[in-house]
């Protein structure tokens, strides 16, 4: 790869054909070169296959999310909120074998130029823990090794900065530009099923020339979306949460 690669990273897709589509097609637009996926492809919503493909399609770098690991595995869901058991349910009846063992084989982290993705946290990534605050990104900074990392699961876009003092703040991720010597842990917000109240689709564009990194938000065909979710017959609030980002 040469220095002056544009990365569009993207997560919780959430086998939203819709939301992905607008999202690949936005970022062709804004000279994207080449797709990340920080995990969670599947789950939710009515297009597990198409967007599982379309990512293998893309060729990109992509690390395993909870959904991912959930849905190619036979593990017991007694313990899970009966509407995502119900999905991941679904969605193992709709994926191939060879799909599952695909999903399977994605790893928790990995590295890409000299910056990292994960889905959840770096610390223990198979335990599919959640960063909402400074104080949950302090632990994750910690087996940070590389100076930017993006990671999704919270459906939420946020930044975390670590400064040369080990102070920690969190920064609104519109337009970030990566400081030499400081460490930052970038949620890209999700495709599929944002969380942050806006129901736009969200990634994030990392020029990294310039080492700035950039939301984006994209309007797709949310009615198509809820309609699909709907004659699937999976639970009715996945389509209306959709409308509602969050």
């Amino acid at each position: 790869m040469t220095k002056d690669m544009r990365f569009a990273i993207f997560g919780d897709i959430h086998a939203n054909w819709e939301a992905f589509t607008a999202v690949l097609e936005h970022a062709e637009i804004q000279g994207a070169t080449h797709y990340l996926c920080v995990g969670d492809i599947v789950g939710y919503n009515a297009n597990p296959i198409e967007c599982l493909e379309k990512v293998r399609e893309l060729k990109c770098a992509s690390v395993r999310g909870n959904h991912d690991h959930y849905c190619s595995h036979d593990e017991n869901l007694e313990s899970f909120h009966p509407m995502a058991a119900a999905v991941i349910d679904w969605t193992r009846k709709h994926l191939s074998d060879e799909q599952k063992s695909w999903l399977k084989h994605l790893r928790y982290k990995r590295a890409v130029e000299n910056f990292t993705l994960v889905h959840s946290t770096l610390d223990m990534p198979d335990k599919w823990g959640y960063v909402f605050d400074n104080l949950d990104a302090m632990t994750n900074f910690n087996y940070q090794l590389t100076s930017v990392c993006f990671h999704g699961h919270t459906h939420v876009p946020i930044a975390f900065e670590r400064g040369s003092s080990n102070s920690i703040k969190t920064i609104e991720l519109n337009e970030l530009s990566i400081k030499q010597g400081n460490k930052y842990f970038i949620n890209v917000g999700s495709v599929g099923q944002p969380r942050d109240g806006d129901p736009r689709a969200a990634y994030v564009l990392y020029d990294f020339s310039a080492k700035k990194v950039e939301l984006h938000r994209v309007e797709y065909d949310i009615a198509t979306a809820q309609k699909k979710i709907i004659k699937a017959g999976l639970p009715e609030w996945l389509a209306e949460r959709m409308g509602m980002g969050k």
